[in-house]
């Protein structure tokens, strides 16, 4: 079953909603595909013009800049992950069912159940995995965030952690492990394709491997007994 998705996005991320004309999903479709082509550095709103057949002005009109497209887009992709978690778990008792279904979507295992034509989400994933850091490593950190432009990625680490306490009430850092695990999981799937010798799992194919070993940190911190100082 396939089912239509439409996410509500920050007005703070946009000048004008991208979503509400054909330049502005457009913006966002070669947007992730150029991005992911050429990297974020090298990434310009003067060379999206050019492939879309605009005017730079007119990608203004909907972004203030480059970053806050970056923003836009990864925020989209969290936003997007919690509503596939949702839709696996929702009629699951089983608290491991639910963490194993986790560490699937976290390595694109699961079946994406949601159409949305103008975005690439397996293009997606890869600019969050080799870009991502760079939405909040910046010096305006705190700014976005009090504009609440992280809440997405908050909501789904949240989220995770409430199913790590489903599975072991009273764990200490059910957050801390959700953050972990996300950011492991990217890390490890970058390194695997770029330098392997940082992993244990360069020279396999699929993620097989990955996940074998993202349950093995999941399982190893929350069946550990921490005692509270």
């Amino acid at each position: 079953m396939e089912l239509q998705l439409q996410i509500k996005m920050n007005p703070k991320l946009y000048v004008r909603d991208p979503e509400s004309s054909e330049l502005g999903r457009n913006i966002i479709k070669y947007g992730i595909l150029m991005i992911h082509e050429m990297g974020f550095e090298d990434f310009t709103f003067k060379k999206l013009a050019v492939k879309i057949g605009t005017t730079e002005a007119s990608i203004y009109r909907y972004f203030e800049n480059k970053h806050r497209l970056l923003i836009y887009i990864t925020t989209w992709f969290w936003t997007w992950m919690e509503y596939q978690l949702i839709f696996h778990t929702n009629n699951v008792k089983d608290s491991k069912q639910k963490i194993n279904t986790v560490i699937n979507l976290l390595t694109f295992q699961e079946k994406d159940q949601f159409i949305l034509e103008h975005i690439d989400k397996d293009i997606l994933h890869k600019i969050v995995i080799a870009e991502g850091d760079k939405s909040y490593l910046t010096k305006h950190v705190t700014e976005d965030n009090k504009a609440m432009l992280f809440k997405p990625y908050k909501d789904l680490c949240h989220r995770i952690g409430q199913i790590f306490l489903e599975y072991k009430s009273g764990f200490q850092f059910p957050h801390s492990l959700a953050t972990t695990l996300i950011e492991t999981a990217h890390h490890q799937m970058y390194f695997k394709d770029n330098l392997p010798r940082l992993t244990d799992f360069g020279n396999t194919k699929g993620m097989a491997t990955l996940v074998k070993y993202l349950s093995h940190l999941v399982y190893s911190s929350l069946d550990s007994t921490v005692k509270k100082k």
